[in-house]
């Protein structure tokens, strides 16, 4: 197999590699769906997981980044992003047939932290393929249509997931109430399955073409702090460890608490995810369409409060009994907070590519993502410790109605041991979100413009995204949280609006 780049590629090349690229997402996103979030988090209760290493299992895939600059030696040394993105790929998948047969050799004591020690080098090839795959798109697609390429490759992703997700959750789930001694066998399935449709995904990736780069050969310790002394790129740096932070601390107790707590089964589980998944489906258009138009930290600036708004939601989750009323509260965060993610990711994601100098991409990247993994790889495990120091402790706050014919008690409030981790992520979310305005991006727009000009287009699109319009009004009830903030320090620009999306 031959991986030599091209010094040009022609038009025809790069159409046939975007497309290519759509392939291989579909691909991608099967294999996480299959041995990833909830379905991951049940497999590991199932073996016996506690809090910690449910913690653990959650900061693996951003620890493990902090060994990206293996990438960089890699691609300098053979200045092949490609073989470096191929080779790696394969060897991250491998491991996933090898958790599969976990389950076959040892039964029902297959250890959980031998499933943490094959999930580590998954997450590692992976995260050494992840910056020279970013570097590589860089020059493959073209800088005017970042936004909108990678929010359709999103949005068939993510359309992927919530299909196969909804079959997953019906057959794990009828399995486990039918035929209990084989649901540790449907995992084993699953995750021989998605190395198999991951090992697809890396022979899709080989046929790509690679533009030909031009590296610099300077001292690789001098090239991992030059981003550093780069400003701007350096607060961005520092907003998104706050962010990640902020959001890894809670996020993936979320699935734990309704399983453990809550006692939902996958069948009402995972449709939760997927209205999370179709709110994300929804608006990824939209939020992609104006970063490109307007500014990624704009659409940050919008969606991060109403993020929030979905991690103080989680504190009131529990409060009563009754399914209904948890269900409902639950599906409203699920929700808002797929709508808010999928702008946040999109926008992070490209406003990273965007401040990255073209000939220092890699570098840039890469050491982003080592900072970032830091601080996003300690907060689950944080969050482990705290959700075992707050499990024998409580704090109810209760209203009570006393008359001559009627006395009444009102639960308003109750944290325990999920709940006060949910509330800490949410004040570390505000602390987060102040650092956002020290960021600059060229050509960036006041929110207040942008959400004018949303709401023009949601008016003129209004099947399509009535979602949206819903969710800014909440975002603007959360500004008093923030009042006498500006989301940009910089003179507003009032850029040209554009016409309504049609």
């Amino acid at each position: 197999m031959i991986f030599r780049p091209k010094e040009r590629l022609s038009e025809q090349e790069v159409h046939s590699g975007l497309n290519t690229i759509l392939k291989e997402g579909l691909t991608t996103e099967a294999m996480t769906t299959l041995t990833g979030g909830t379905f991951l988090v049940a497999f590991a209760l199932l073996l016996g997981a506690n809090n910690f290493q449910i913690g653990l299992l959650a900061s693996l895939p951003t620890l493990t980044n902090v060994f990206q600059l293996t990438s960089i030696w890699l691609i300098r040394k053979y200045n092949n992003r490609r073989a470096v993105s191929v080779i790696c790929s394969i060897l991250a998948r491998v491991p996933l047939l090898l958790i599969g047969l976990l389950p076959f050799v040892f039964g029902k004591e297959a250890p959980v932290n031998l499933l943490l020690f094959f999930l580590f080098f998954f997450y590692l090839f992976g995260s050494i393929a992840g910056p020279s795959w970013n570097a590589w798109m860089k020059d493959l697609v073209p800088g005017e249509m970042l936004g909108v390429y990678f929010s359709k490759r999103g949005r068939y992703a993510q359309m992927l997931n919530v299909v196969l997700s909804i079959i997953l959750a019906i057959a794990v789930d009828s399995i486990r109430k039918n035929y209990p001694q084989f649901e540790l066998t449907t995992y084993s399935i699953m995750f021989v399955l998605a190395g198999i449709i991951g090992l697809s995904g890396a022979w899709l990736l080989s046929t790509v073409p690679e533009p030909m780069s031009i590296l610099d050969r300077d001292n690789i310790l001098r090239m991992f702090v030059r981003p550093l002394k780069d400003l701007n790129f350096r607060k961005l740096l520092v907003f998104n460890s706050a962010w990640l932070f902020a959001v890894n601390i809670a996020t993936p107790f979320f699935t734990v608490f309704m399983l453990k707590t809550l006692g939902l089964t996958l069948l009402y589980i995972v449709p939760l995810t997927i209205l999370s998944q179709l709110s994300s489906i929804i608006t990824i258009g939209l939020w992609g369409v104006f970063a490109d138009r307007y500014s990624n930290k704009t659409i940050i600036a919008i969606c991060a409060p109403l993020y929030l708004l979905c991690v103080i939601a989680w504190c009131f989750v529990g409060i009563y009994y009754s399914l209904v009323s948890n269900m409902v509260l639950l599906a409203f965060i699920h929700m808002l907070s797929g709508a808010s993610n999928a702008g946040i990711n999109l926008a992070l994601t490209n406003i990273g590519l965007k401040l990255a100098p073209s000939r220092e991409a890699i570098v840039y990247l890469s050491v982003k993502n080592i900072i970032t993994a830091v601080f996003s790889s300690l907060a689950p495990m944080i969050g482990g410790f705290l959700a075992d120091y707050f499990t024998l402790r409580q704090l109810r706050i209760m209203a009570e109605w006393t008359g001559p014919t009627l006395q009444k008690s009102f639960r308003l409030l109750l944290l325990h041991e999920w709940n006060f981790l949910f509330l800490i992520g949410a004040v570390l979310t505000v602390v987060a979100i102040q650092l956002l305005p020290r960021v600059r991006e060229e050509g960036e727009v006041h929110k207040s413009i942008v959400k004018r000009i949303l709401r023009t287009s949601i008016r003129s699109n209004l099947r399509d995204f009535f979602i949206i319009d819903v969710l800014l009004n909440w975002q603007s009830s959360l500004n008093t949280l923030f009042k006498g903030k500006r989301v940009s320090n910089a003179p507003v620009q009032q850029g040209p609006e554009g016409p309504p999306l049609n």
